[in-house]
Parts: C-alpha cells; structure tokens; sequence
C-alpha cells in the first residue's frame, strides 16, 4: 500500500469524523493537512537539493572523466577520513578501512597524504590542503 493511498484513507475517515463531530474536527482537519502539506514540501525540497548536487557532481561533455583520478581522489578522502577518526594511528586507520597496515601506509606516500594531529593532509595532487 503505498502512501498516497494511506492519506487519502485519512482523509476519507476524518471527512466522515467531521461530519459527525462539528467544527472541532474541522480545525484538527485543516492542522493535519498543514502539516501534510509541509511534510511534501520539505520532501520536495530535499529532492530538488538531491538533485542539484548530482548536477554539479557530473562532468560536463567537454571535460574527460578518468577512472584513475576519481579513484584516487575517493581513496585519498577515504584515508584522510579514517586518519582523522583515528587522531592519526596508521595501524588503527587500517583496521577501519579494513586493509592492511602496510597498503594503507604505501597508499598514504603514493598520494602524499600527511597527518597531523589528527587532520590530515594531502600533498600537491590537486587536492585542498587541510590546515
């Protein structure tokens, strides 16, 4: 059943309560198709959003999409991630990520990702610099 058909069920049921009980329930009708109403704009909105950001976040048709940068790019916020819940710890990063001490810490010097008390940073591959 989906949702559509529950909320008009609702207002089935709470036109035939009006009817019986006077203008109290009317003020409770019009309280809940408010926040009906403001449960589907919200839901809209967050959609619009949704969709916005999928719109920044392809290529446009005159830029090339490489597979090996945005793998790099998503391991190296990925790692600098993990670093940071980690307040730095390599080993415990790893046990995070779910991958060994010794290929996160060769992935860390391949992508020249430092870390500094606990904010990690990355070297001069094209990604921002945490301070």
């Amino acid at each position: 059943m989906n949702s559509s058909t529950i909320w008009r069920g609702e207002i089935v049921a709470s036109g035939i309560s009006s009817s019986k009980t006077g203008q109290g329930s009317t003020l409770f009708r019009e309280a809940t198709l408010e926040n009906r109403l403001e449960a589907l704009r919200n839901v809209a909105l967050t959609l619009l959003d949704a969709v916005d950001s999928l719109r920044g976040s392809q290529p446009s048709r005159d830029q090339s999409l490489k597979l090996q940068d945005e793998v790099q790019r998503f391991e190296t916020d990925l790692i600098r991630t993990a670093l940071e819940r980690c307040g730095g710890n390599q080993a415990r990063a790893a046990r995070l990520l779910g991958v060994k001490h010794t290929t996160l810490n060769a992935k860390i010097k391949r992508y020249k990702i430092q870390c500094d008390g606990g904010v990690a940073q990355t070297g001069n591959n094209g990604h921002e610099i945490a301070a």
